[in-house]
């Protein structure tokens, strides 16, 4: 049985579908974890929590996805993500020193950054499936800044501001994803069909 082109193209919109549909789910996922996350940070951080996340920090990455095709914008939600696993793992670090070890925090911070890592991993498998002869970009601006030694105060603000523009990043990659469905995974609107 001979398959014609416009079956086999049917199908890989339909994988295009699947494989988008994941990513999608994975997002909210973490999406809802990392909403979690911002609850038991400011708890955690005893009195003023609220004034922390209202503070500009220069260093962390921009939640911002940029780039006109497709493969740009799908390259730029990977990068990043990448970006932030630095700062998670940096936050991680600072609020060792100032929770007790059982804090449900740490356990949180834990979960979003792994959750992340999948999610990075999932967005670069769904590029990789659209786009194969491509290679994803390196993070632009090379390596991610870090900020140097911070007081008390400062690693309260910085934890708090990571971890607000990580979930506003996530709004971002939930949008574009859903975008992107319509622009990367539609199907032909005639498809051939066959009565066997």
């Amino acid at each position: 049985m001979a398959l014609d082109s416009s079956t086999v193209a049917a199908s890989r919109h339909q994988q295009c579908g699947n494989s988008l549909q994941q990513t999608l789910k994975l997002t909210r996922l973490v999406q809802k974890e990392s909403a979690d996350l911002i609850k038991i940070y400011k708890t955690s951080q005893g009195e003023m929590s609220e004034l922390f996340c209202k503070v500009s920090v220069n260093d962390v990455p921009d939640p911002n996805i940029s780039g006109l095709e497709p493969s740009a914008r799908i390259a730029s939600i990977y990068t990043h993500l990448q970006a932030f696993l630095p700062h998670f793992k940096r936050v991680y670090e600072q609020q060792t020193d100032l929770q007790s070890p059982t804090s449900p925090l740490l356990t949180q911070l834990v979960t979003v950054s792994a959750s992340s890592r999948n999610l990075a991993s999932s967005v670069n498998s769904f590029y990789q499936s659209l786009f194969p002869n491509l290679p994803l970009p390196d993070p632009a601006g090379g390596s991610t800044t870090l900020p140097p030694p911070q007081n008390v105060f400062q690693q309260k603000v910085y934890g708090c501001v990571v971890l607000k523009t990580y979930k506003e990043l996530l709004s971002n990659v939930s949008r574009e994803l859903r975008t992107l469905r319509s622009k990367v995974c539609r199907g032909r609107t005639k498809r051939n069909t066959f009565f066997f």
